[in-house]
């Protein structure tokens, strides 16, 4: 194992992606603030209030730990995307990560960000992407549009 940190790609790799449709409208008028834009800044906004709340965070066990000992979120990475073609279902967002099953989901909004990071963390624990309805938290319950199977993911610039 090398002693250097992994590249930002080998990173990627191994982390869930939520690729969030910033132009979501929700069937609603053309306005500044889109609610796809709002579920966007609403994801970044919590991940970086996590990222300054994890005070001197260590590596134990394979995973990571805080200065505590407790450990710490799966880290999962957010990127706008301009269209995901489910506007009669917005806001979208699809989740993708290396040996995953990448998901199309739906039916969500600002709201929702929280239960939505909560979701990225089960896919990213679970061993092929699938997160069983029971274990999903309730307000995601009618969120799944579509799958794609995981050999098919490329992330895409």
């Amino acid at each position: 194992m090398s002693d250097f940190p992994p590249s930002v790609a080998d990173t990627q790799q191994v982390l869930p992606v939520v690729h969030v449709c910033v132009t979501c409208r929700r069937g609603g008028p053309a306005m500044d603030t889109p609610p796809g834009a709002q579920l966007y800044d609403r994801l970044v906004a919590l991940l970086a209030q996590e990222e300054a709340n994890a005070d001197g965070s260590q590596h134990c066990d394979g995973g990571i730990a805080g200065a505590d000992g407790a450990p710490r979120e799966i880290p999962v990475i957010v990127k706008p995307v301009q269209c995901l073609a489910a506007c009669d279902r917005g806001c979208t967002a699809a989740i993708a990560m290396h040996g995953h099953w990448t998901w199309l989901l739906g039916h969500l909004g600002p709201e929702k960000a929280e239960d939505l990071l909560v979701y990225a963390r089960l896919y990213a624990a679970s061993k092929k992407g699938t997160v069983m309805p029971s274990r999903r938290p309730a307000s995601l319950s009618d969120m799944v549009l579509g799958r794609v199977p995981a050999s098919l993911y490329q992330e895409q610039e």
